[in-house]
């Protein structure tokens, strides 16, 4: 069998695998999210933290409890990884340094899990499970939980209450990311991957002498790294490595837990907004990002020209045989345009135009289809703007769901549109001027940029991949990167927020025969339009800097 056609079967399964999920599972989380009712264990949880789950939260409230929860969990992680080598079942590890130590801390909590350390190297027992794998899961449901806020805010009227925050934070963990974690982990360990709680121990090489390797409970930690988009990998080599991945069924696997849920929480809104149609509309605008991306993708290192390319069947440098350029190319598009940042091979190896694809799948948004949760506001947002653009187009008052789109909502939708590229370009810009950073770098010229833009670009956009030739382990990394990550994460949450709260305080509008159909092809066209020239262009200038001019010279 040809590799090109391998790739196209393997991509075939996981559309239908993603198909046969989408609508039990995007039904599951409407009902969870829309219940009344308390399970016995989430009722202790609340009793422990003293929450009251019933009581409804106008979005300030809503707001106080995730920077809140989150700040907790950012001291928590950062004095857990302080006091490591004080702690049982560290491996002999010392404690993190300071800087290393809030940029992982800001790195987890903010769903980002950018790593500057190699984690066989660095963490032990006690910090990967209970520090690293619990922040996989929380982080998740925190965005979980403010885009079903969102989604609230387009289904309720004249109200400001959007539900309860740690309802919907211990929801989301203990009816949804848990169970599905527990049998996700089951079906990795039947593939080969690791789960236990031993010490470092000597290996012996097939080139003489020994090596040292340790284990851990991997199977558990990967299943919810992929299935929360988080992507911080128990091993330096990330989804690389054989123990977190060990064959080319737990690959397709572990692509399918990055977009499950995501792309099934399109359902989920449409649910809730009470048109299924709604959520296909979003459904179809992600799927045909996903599938243009995945597409070229594979084209581009398939078919790049040059006689060692050539002679391997395409660009396979810096990826693993046993994936193939099919599989690495599946699983890079999947991780940069979603939050997740996990790694089958090292981006830094692919060609100009396919580590350009990586870039540009973040820029966008990662919106297609995104993080979990994050991916949903951030493209319900991008609706918001069509809209107006559509309104503006046509000179009529926009509207989306029966809530119209005024200046206030216009506002803070551009002022979400607006944080990250300046975070990206404003740190990038910064890093290039000053003298140390570019000490970092691994290469020069439009790849060494490329570094640079893509280890902000990630950060930024809470995805956590990294282009594998630059040394963020410094200082200025540690820090700057730390702040990208948690402002990435946290400024456009206030203005999904404060949008959904300005949306449930309005009344219904009524559909008239101007009122633009956005359940509709034509408005999932408009909405991909938007897309790529509000949010793509913004980053044109820097891509035609770095990648395109790589891609171009090659």
């Amino acid at each position: 069998m040809s590799p090109v056609l391998a790739g196209v079967l393997q991509l075939l399964a996981l559309v239908a695998t993603l198909g046969l999920s989408y609508r039990p599972l995007g039904d599951h989380m409407a009902r969870v999210y829309s219940s009344e009712r308390h399970l016995r264990p989430e009722k202790w949880i609340y009793r422990a933290i003293g929450a009251r789950p019933d009581t409804g939260m106008r979005w300030p409230a809503y707001l106080r409890g995730v920077l809140a929860f989150s700040a907790v969990s950012v001291l928590f992680l950062y004095l857990l990884q302080r006091a490591q080598g004080s702690l049982p079942g560290s491996l002999g590890f010392v404690s993190i340094d300071p800087d290393q130590a809030f940029n992982t801390a800001a790195s987890f909590v903010a769903n980002t899990n950018w790593q500057s350390y190699a984690g066989e190297q660095a963490m032990g027992h006690v910090v990967q499970t209970g520090g690293l794998a619990v922040q996989n899961f929380v982080s998740a449901a925190v965005g979980m939980a403010v885009a079903v806020a969102l989604v609230r805010g387009f289904a309720r009227t004249r109200t400001g209450e959007l539900g309860n925050f740690w309802a919907d934070l211990v929801r989301g963990v203990v009816r949804i990311l848990l169970p599905i974690s527990v049998i996700g982990a089951l079906v990795l360990v039947a593939c080969g991957a690791i789960q236990n709680f031993s010490g470092i121990h000597e290996v012996g090489q097939f080139t003489g002498g020994t090596q040292q390797w340790n284990g851990g409970a991997v199977a558990s930690q990967e299943v919810i790294k992929e299935l929360g988009t988080n992507g911080g990998g128990y091993f330096n080599a990330n989804s690389a490595h054989p123990f977190e991945n060990p064959n080319g069924l737990s690959n397709l696997f572990e692509i399918y837990l990055i977009l499950v849920i995501p792309f099934a929480l399109t359902r989920t809104f449409g649910r809730m907004v009470g048109s299924l149609r709604q959520g296909y509309a979003i459904l179809g605008t992600m799927a045909v990002i996903w599938l243009g991306f995945t597409a070229l993708m594979m084209w581009t290192e398939f078919a790049h020209k040059g006689t060692a390319f050539e002679l391997a069947g395409g660009a396979m440098e810096g990826k693993e045989t046993r994936f193939g350029i099919a599989g690495s190319s599946l699983f890079a598009v999947a991780t940069t345009l979603t939050s997740t940042g996990a790694v089958n091979s090292f981006h830094s190896s692919y060609t100009g135009f396919g580590g350009g694809l990586t870039l540009l799948g973040m820029q966008l948004g990662e919106i297609a289809p995104g993080g979990v949760g994050s991916g949903l506001y951030g493209m319900l947002v991008m609706a918001v703007i069509a809209v107006f653009l559509a309104g503006l187009m046509v000179g009529r008052t926009p509207e989306y769901l029966g809530k119209k789109i005024g200046t206030r909502e216009i506002k803070l939708a551009a002022c979400y549109l607006l944080v990250t590229p300046a975070l990206v370009l404003g740190f990038t810009a910064v890093a290039l001027a000053l003298p140390t950073p570019p000490h970092s770098m691994t290469n020069s010229g439009a790849h060494g940029f490329s570094e640079i833009l893509y280890a902000y670009t990630s950060g930024a956009n809470n995805n956590g991949s990294a282009f594998a030739g630059l040394n963020a382990d410094t200082p200025w990394f540690n820090a700057t990167i730390g702040l990208a990550m948690l402002l990435g994460r946290f400024l456009p949450m206030v203005f999904v927020l404060a949008l959904a709260g300005a949306l449930a305080e309005q009344r219904p509008v009524p559909v008239t025969a101007g009122t633009l159909r956005t359940e509709k092809p034509l408005f999932a066209g408009l909405l991909v339009g938007t897309i790529g020239i509000v949010t793509g262009l913004t980053y044109f200038p820097a891509l035609a800097l770095g990648p395109l001019a790589e891609g171009l010279a090659a």
